[in-house]
């Protein structure tokens, strides 16, 4: 009897094992093919994104906030697509006259968020400003309004996608798509999931930031993602070495420059990206993580931005620029 339960047994669990290792063979559902998307938002990442997305064949619909920030927009896109036109088509003007036709003629404009995901794209991804609570009310809006295979997206660079995607009931299909300013130029995309991103929702992003010429890296839902992960923290704490009197600004930026070779040192890189971004970013870290001192704001930084030296965008930072 004990040998016949034996026996029994040890066929049951070969079943289980070849029944499991069936399942864990079988062919993945393939990923959801990216082929029209909404882009919300008209300003450099908006039309940033929209540029590159036509360029590669995709159908775009890009919304405004109103006529003359669209306007302005598509004036945006078709001068940069000049530029691209005359550095690639040099020897064929006609064929860079072509180019140019063709990637405007996938764009497409509307003045109302629903309306444009009413349509039924395959992609939604927002580049409207860094508030959690903005994201938050055009997501919800708009999770009610789009077609169930819509994929949604957000191009922050601070905010958590799982906090934005709580607003909506396809938590499964919601990803980080960040790209970089500019987008024609900048060469990378940062594909984020949550635990809830499905691996279909996820293979569909990193296609499509394939698709349109990036680079793709992965990440999960940390704060900064990869990139501004370690960017930030870098230049809060050239800050905290001014403020401690360790070194000058000069000096620093030179340092990074001839010692590790970056392009700029971390004073010019956060002129040019603002101290008031800087700033916004750091307190929202401090704020969701207080025991990490790497996210900390500084007062240098801080009171810079009181007295409205915002860095390039201003005229002055922690450097002084001509406008």
């Amino acid at each position: 009897l004990f040998q016949q339960k034996a026996v029994h047994y040890c066929s049951m669990m070969m079943q289980r094992l070849i029944s499991r290792r069936l399942l864990s063979t079988a062919t993945p559902a393939a990923a959801a093919t990216i082929n029209t998307i909404t882009v919300l938002g008209a300003g450099l990442m908006g039309t940033g994104i929209v540029q590159v997305a036509a360029a590669s064949g995709h159908k775009v619909t890009m919304v405004g906030v109103d006529q003359a920030l669209i306007d302005s927009g598509m004036k945006r896109i078709e001068t940069s697509l000049q530029r691209v036109a005359k550095r690639r088509f040099k020897d064929d003007p006609s064929a860079g006259d072509d180019f140019i036709t063709s990637t405007m003629g996938n764009i497409s404009t509307n003045l109302s968020a629903v309306d444009a995901v009413s349509s039924g794209p395959d992609l939604v991804l927002e580049a409207i400003p860094e508030d959690l609570d903005l994201k938050k009310k055009v997501f919800k809006e708009l999770d009610e309004a789009a077609p169930q295979h819509t994929i949604f997206a957000s191009n922050t660079s601070s905010l958590r996608i799982g906090q934005i995607a709580e607003a909506t009931n396809r938590k499964d299909r919601f990803g980080g798509l960040h790209f970089f300013n500019p987008v024609p130029v900048m060469k990378l995309v940062e594909v984020i999931r949550t635990s809830d991103t499905s691996d279909e929702t996820f293979d569909a992003l990193k296609a499509f930031g394939a698709s349109v010429g990036k680079s793709v890296v992965q990440c999960q839902d940390t704060p900064g993602f990869i990139v501004n992960r370690l960017l930030v923290p870098y230049m809060l704490e050239a800050a905290r070495m001014l403020e401690r009197g360790e070194a000058s600004i000069e000096d620093i930026d030179t340092a990074m420059k001839l010692g590790a070779g970056y392009p700029m040192g971390p004073f010019e890189l956060i002129d040019y990206v603002g101290l008031d971004t800087c700033e916004f970013i750091s307190s929202g870290w401090a704020r969701d993580y207080p025991d990490e001192p790497l996210f900390q704001p500084v007062d240098v930084i801080s009171n810079k931005v009181k007295d409205g030296k915002l860095g390039v965008k201003s005229g002055e930072g922690f450097h002084i620029y001509k406008k």
